[in-house]
């Protein structure tokens, strides 16, 4: 019973728009020594020196830096320009190649509301300048720029390898299918709709030569490209850990910022300030909710929850349903870091016991709380494009042009729940 009081009443402070951090870190502390003692916490500086002695969260910082560089060194402008240019004459011209971009944006940064904004930035007006359909426009930068969740390296599967203790490279390697069938479920999309409704998605006028277009993307596609070959294959081939090649990775997007001559020790140090805020923010987040899940599991309710679940008809049909529910509601109102530190947690001993296969399941929950920057009312993406579109661009019309892209989400998801062998461990 402690731990539902405990975990209801963190929900509630996490409504009412309290700091995540200092809601596990509190109310665990009050719960916790009014109810189990203070003599609990003992074990807690025990529990923070294994997460700071934790090399693979040391790949969460690398990441973030390396995508950050990514972002500051104009490459989404450069990509995005390119792009559009070259596909911009057919119909959905523009829509595709955002989704294209967002794709290696994700595979380059993993940080979804950096690639949302510079979409949002650079896209948006050019499709809204050629008379996109309003909604359709502002679900392709929303869907795009979440893609990050999914296509590795995503820093969301970094942090649920360590909640569920599954290698990270596993979760990389199964994460590349379904996050190309994301991909190519929204260009077939766009596709189908240009040749339905051509109007929603009219084609651009291009004056610039083919050829010279041809090589001028080249050069912005090839170099990203390569680093990520380079960080991903690292992987891959078992040459290099994540940990390690998110060194290569933040190494990289250094070099690269050389070579389009955008490079400053001043942007680096404002990159640098900017990678230590995040990174703070997730390993708060991180202190606090192993003071939660401490007190959740000292006070026995992880039987609870487990029996619950151990008891329904179905098995782990059953669970698996009714997880993918909570994490999808969830999702609606909290962001999917609390979520993978709060939920997951929680339901890890219970797919344990059902003998449900870890990696399946880490797929399943990123890809859920993919969609979860979707859904309105609160989904992030959803107020990343908003602070940076026009004021007369209503919120309205981003929650009608996002309603395709959340049921092409499920219906991949529950793919991926009904052919795992096929789509996750082929």
């Amino acid at each position: 019973m402690t731990g539902i009081v405990l975990f209801a009443i963190a929900l509630v402070c996490l409504f009412l728009g309290y700091s995540v951090a200092f809601t596990f870190a509190g109310v665990s502390l009050i719960v916790g020594v009014f109810v189990l003692g203070a003599d609990l916490f003992a074990f807690m500086p025990y529990r923070i020196m294994s997460i700071m002695e934790n090399t693979i969260l040391m790949a969460v910082p690398m990441f973030i830096f390396m995508g950050i560089v990514l972002q500051k060194t104009g490459l989404a402008e450069r990509l995005l320009e390119s792009a559009a240019k070259l596909f911009g004459s057919i119909a959905g011209g523009v829509a595709i190649s955002t989704i294209v971009v967002g794709a290696l944006l994700a595979a380059s940064t993993g940080v979804v509301g950096a690639s949302v904004v510079a979409m949002g930035v650079i896209s948006l007006p050019v499709m809204l300048k050629n008379n996109y359909h309003q909604p359709t426009a502002t679900g392709v930068i929303c869907a795009s720029g979440t893609l990050g969740q999914i296509i590795p390296p995503s820093i969301i599967l970094i942090i649920l390898g360590d909640v569920m203790g599954v290698p990270v490279g596993d979760l990389f390697r199964a994460a590349i299918i379904p996050g190309m069938m994301l991909v190519v479920a929204y260009v077939v999309y766009i596709l189908i709709l240009g040749k339905i409704k051509p109007e929603f998605v009219p084609p651009i006028t291009v004056t610039e030569n083919k050829r010279e277009l041809l090589v001028q993307a080249l050069k912005d596609i090839v170099p990203p490209l390569i680093l990520i070959l380079a960080v991903l294959g690292s992987i891959f081939s078992g040459i290099a850990t994540p940990t390690e090649s998110s060194a290569i990775g933040a190494v990289g997007a250094v070099v690269l910022s050389i070579f389009y001559g955008s490079f400053s020790f001043g942007k680096m140090h404002e990159v640098s300030k900017e990678t230590v805020k995040v990174t703070s923010m997730v390993f708060a987040v991180l202190i606090g909710a192993t003071a939660f899940s401490m007190v959740f599991s000292y006070s026995g309710s992880e039987y609870i929850v487990e029996d619950f679940f151990m008891e329904l008809p179905g098995g782990k049909w059953t669970f698996i349903i009714l997880a993918m529910l909570a994490i999808l509601i969830l999702g609606f109102f909290i962001d999917f870091i609390e979520i993978a530190f709060l939920v997951v947690p929680i339901l890890l001993p219970v797919a344990i016991a059902l003998d449900i296969n870890l990696v399946w399941f880490a797929i399943l929950i990123s890809m859920n709380l993919q969609t979860s920057f979707l859904t309105p009312p609160f989904g992030f993406s959803l107020f990343y494009l908003k602070g940076v579109a026009p004021k007369s661009l209503r919120t309205t019309t981003i929650y009608k042009g996002v309603i395709p892209f959340i049921l092409m989400q499920i219906a991949v998801l529950l793919l991926v729940i009904l052919f795992p062998e096929q789509l996750i461990f082929s």
